[in-house]
């Protein structure tokens, strides 16, 4: 889990994100996703059901469609059909039959709802990911969207996705950004941007879109995947060609077109969560020399105000990847979920960073590329005897492993020991010592003769 503050500094050529251990900033605050408890969770389990299984009624019919095994939602019209917009007027920019949003209800995607119609005459369909971000995240999309101009919303749970196919392998391989940031949100774009692509297949568009501004990462994290795995697709970037220069621009476009938004001029800050992760960027955290408030941190106690006791757990671990908590077995999302709380009751995971961002080039975003997948082969060979268990302590923002154990170590106490062993024979590192140093010697002859 982590939670990070961030903030952006426009330049020439590139911009600096701070990302910090809190979840209220203005920096980019990263705060991994910790419910408070395991039945909140389990509560978030089966309200996400409600949303993603079987067809709920909410004063509309709602349908339910199997893209790859996985449940889909389409918002439908009252009469029980999709509601299209006229496919022959062209829009201020061009002309698009529909256009699949990544669309997560806050104000820069609702806006764009609207203004996709008003530039390229489409209809609008949108797309949510649940990527463990919270039920309160996805709570009231459906009307959002709908009021924002949209003919459907879509949503997907990609939890067990995200974590076995994206966080673990990117675990597995230790994969850390400049020493601190943990990829909460570069890990989650590819999995989103992919079910985008599924998406538009699914309901016939012809093009996708985003709500990533042209200064970032995530843009290029977003359209490398649709390069990837369907070049056909069009690709339209709001934030890339209209004429809004900030949040606040987007607050009175969507007063002038009555689009509902949850912000206001006073409160401006962005923020992203999902189950690994909760970072904040915007107001405050801009300067770096603010410190993130205390209440941004949503998914995990101050450290100050943890437990005065240290807890003790143990992860059980196959070829890398984490398969069990205190010998239970859990799926990869349920173990995550479980670990999110553990941690939070104890203040782990807080980051405090400025993370560097240079547009096309420092961007984690290139994962369906050969690159990524030979590099995460040789982590599967390389891990493959990788199985056993660690302990770690808990206590007050700390981890510390406190012990390990494994079938396959190559550890063995009784050649380890300075006790007498038949296996070694200390005289034996005369000779080695000799060889290894032998280049030393060399130089230090070399330089008494010159």
């Amino acid at each position: 889990m982590a939670e990070i503050s961030a903030t952006s500094f426009p330049s020439s050529s590139s911009s600096a994100l701070v990302i910090r251990s809190s979840h209220n900033g203005s920096l980019k605050c990263q705060n991994v996703a910790v419910p408070k408890t395991t039945s909140q969770f389990q509560e978030l389990s089966l309200k996400r059901s409600q949303l993603v299984g079987n067809a709920v009624v909410t004063g509309h019919v709602t349908g339910s469609r199997s893209c790859k095994n996985q449940a889909i939602r389409a918002v439908l019209s009252g009469d029980g059909t999709a509601l299209t917009t006229d496919s022959k007027e062209a829009g201020l920019r061009g002309k698009l039959k529909k256009v699949v949003l990544a669309y997560s209800g806050g104000l820069d995607t609702s806006v764009i709802v609207p203004w996709l119609k008003e530039n390229y005459g489409c209809e609008v369909v949108c797309f949510t990911a649940d990527v463990g971000q919270g039920i309160k995240e996805l709570e009231g999309l459906e009307q959002k969207a709908k009021a924002s101009g949209a003919s459907q919303l879509v949503v997907k749970d990609l939890t067990e996705e995200f974590v076995k196919d994206f966080i673990f392998p990117c675990l597995r391989a230790g994969a850390i950004y400049e020493r601190k940031y943990l990829l909460g949100t570069s890990m989650a774009r590819p999995v989103i941007a992919k079910a985008m692509v599924d998406v538009a297949a699914e309901v016939g568009a012809d093009a996708v879109a985003h709500g990533c501004t042209g200064k970032g990462n995530d843009q290029v994290r977003f359209e490398l995947t649709f390069f990837s795995l369907n070049p056909e697709l069009k690709v339209v970037a709001p934030w890339r060609e209209w004429e809004i220069q900030g949040r606040e621009d987007a607050i009175e476009y969507a007063k002038k077109h009555n689009v509902p938004v949850p912000v206001t001029k006073k409160s401006i800050y962005s923020r992203d969560r999902n189950l690994w992760h909760l970072s904040h960027e915007g107001d405050l955290l801009e300067d770096p020399a603010n410190e993130p408030k205390k209440d941004m941190y949503m998914m995990s106690v101050d450290p100050e105000d943890a437990p005065d006791q240290p807890e003790y757990i143990e992860i059980g671990i196959e070829s890398g990847l984490p398969v069990a908590l205190n010998g239970k077995a859990l799926s990869p999302a349920t173990l995550l979920a479980e670990l999110n709380t553990i941690g939070g009751k104890h203040g782990i995971g807080r980051i405090d960073m400025v993370e560097n961002r240079l547009v096309g080039m420092k961007s984690r975003g290139r994962w369906f590329d050969p690159l990524r997948e030979s590099m995460d082969a040789f982590m599967e060979k390389i891990t493959e005897t990788t199985t056993g268990s660690v302990t770690l302590k808990l206590y007050k923002g700390s981890v510390s492993v406190t012990g390990r154990q494994s079938p396959n170590s190559l550890y063995r106490q009784d050649i380890s020991s300075f006790e007498g062993s038949e296996i070694y024979n200390q005289a034996d590192a005369a000779g080695f010592i000799r060889l290894y140093g032998l280049p030393m010697k060399i130089r230090a002859m070399l330089k008494k003769i010159s």
